[in-house]
């Protein structure tokens, strides 16, 4: 039976738990708004987390195989590789939930695109190597969050402008409209009015027609009488 001083069941301890923290978290994401500064941070810890995760099972497997021989049975270590495995398989199907499915390349979850041989960076690291390790991504993971947060507020501010001049634009438009609307109004009162006019003035013009007859006929009766008259 594997004694608790063992170093390899320390760390595999460890990264169980520090797995079933990611479990709790991703359980907790559900609970959060879908979209936001909030759901961003607590995303990025969790894949911060996964990498991790991924670190600590590239040192079980290295330690896994740095065991001397016939220090172990063959029984425990069949069972190691078993439970190994089971973690393996477990983180794999964490990190697939976020779109990490190359799961063994650990540089594709931190963002980089080298393909560098991570058993190399931990296969010579004792227990606090692994820590300085692990503390090294942290940062590198806090400061890209960092300059998420910076693209985020960056594009909130132009967001915020943009709406601002698309308000000042609306309420343009609204008092063009209203201007429309006053103008259309004066025309249609002014058309009427001269509709009206030109009702009157026909009016007048019959009138005066009739009259410059009547006077006419007048004038033709008096010389049509002079006439007879003289003759």
């Amino acid at each position: 039976m594997a004694s608790s001083s063992d170093p390899w069941m320390k760390e595999y301890n460890e990264s169980s738990r520090l797995a079933d923290d990611i479990s709790s978290m991703i359980a907790d994401r559900g609970s959060l708004p879908q979209s936001g500064p909030e759901i961003m941070r607590h995303t990025s810890a969790i894949r911060r987390k996964i990498t991790i995760l991924g670190t600590r099972l590239d040192s079980l497997e290295s330690l896994l195989g740095r065991i001397p021989p016939k220090s172990i049975t063959d029984k425990e270590m069949h069972k190691r590789q078993e439970m190994l495995s089971n973690l393996k398989s477990k983180a794999k199907q964490m990190a697939t939930s976020f779109n990490m499915s190359n799961f063994a390349n650990r540089e594709d979850l931190l963002g980089q695109s080298k393909k560098a041989d991570d058993m190399s960076r931990v296969a010579g690291l004792d227990n606090q190597g692994i820590v300085g390790l692990q503390r090294q991504v942290m940062k590198e993971q806090d400061e890209g969050l960092e300059k998420l947060e910076e693209t985020v507020l960056s594009t909130k501010h132009i967001a915020l402008a943009v709406n601002e001049e698309l308000t000042l634009h609306t309420r343009l438009i609204d008092d063009l409209e209203d201007h429309v609307d006053v103008t259309n109004s004066r025309l249609q009162r002014v058309q009427k009015r001269l509709a009206i006019l030109n009702k009157r003035t026909k009016g007048g013009c019959s009138c005066m027609c009739l009259l410059l007859s009547v006077v006419a006929i007048v004038i033709l009766a008096v010389v049509v009488w002079l006439l007879v008259k003289c003759l």
